[in-house]
């Protein structure tokens, strides 16, 4: 009888103490799942303080470019320089403002699996936003100098500068080479899902802080696959 009662104790000792260890686990594997979410977030701010200058900057171009225009409207190239301003500092408003909702909309409370679906996302707008706002500085750093030209007394009959035509061409063909070398790498990327290249690239990429945030995913999804 005291044996029977003995080994009765000694399962639910046992079964109390395995409760324990698997309830001490459980709170473990939270602090470290927290610890790699804050770094994960973390990873993230650059990208958003990077993405609030984009829209002052686009800000300050469709400013430049609206007082332009406005003002040299029977001058044809100052005219188009400051049209030109205008609607790109909309798209590099536009762009940085959906890259900032993209980032700040991540729920990281989210099973890993869909954390890592909303990163890939974000890379893909990212790579999308650099390219289509980054690579063309290529040739809109000329506008901008005729731009703030523009701003002054101008001489409706005088040509167009030689500089201009020259820094263009320059330009034009830097930024066909830009995204010839952007579709290469996403064109590979597709060959070979690579971390590194997911999403692709552009000359300017700066999307480290998105691929440092995904592989610290890679490194929860681990934790829990084992």
């Amino acid at each position: 009888m005291d044996t029977t009662m003995e080994l009765d104790e000694l399962k639910l000792a046992w079964r109390s103490l395995g409760e324990q260890l698997e309830r001490q686990q459980d709170i473990q594997w939270q602090l470290l799942r927290e610890r790699k979410l804050d770094r994960v977030r973390g990873h993230l701010r650059p990208l958003l303080w990077g993405q609030a200058a984009q829209m002052l900057l686009g800000i300050g171009l469709i400013v430049l470019g609206v007082s332009c225009w406005t003002r040299n409207t029977d001058v044809p190239g100052l005219l188009a320089a400051g049209l030109l301003l205008h609607a790109f500092g909309i798209v590099t408003a536009v762009m940085a403002a959906l890259t900032i909702v993209f980032a700040a909309n991540i729920d990281t409370s989210a099973p890993v699996l869909a954390i890592q679906k909303q990163m890939a996302r974000l890379l893909r707008l990212f790579v999308l936003n650099a390219n289509v706002c980054g690579a063309p500085w290529w040739i809109m750093w000329v506008p901008v100098v005729v731009g703030f030209a523009g701003l002054g007394e101008v001489d409706p009959a005088a040509g167009t500068p030689a500089w201009i035509s020259i820094s263009l061409g320059i330009g034009v063909v830097g930024l066909l080479v830009t995204w010839a070398w952007s579709a290469r790498a996403m064109s590979r990327a597709r060959g070979v899902p690579t971390r590194d290249d997911q999403g692709g690239r552009c000359v300017a990429d700066g999307g480290d802080g998105i691929r440092r945030a995904q592989r610290m995913l890679d490194e929860i999804a681990q934790f829990e696959r084992d």
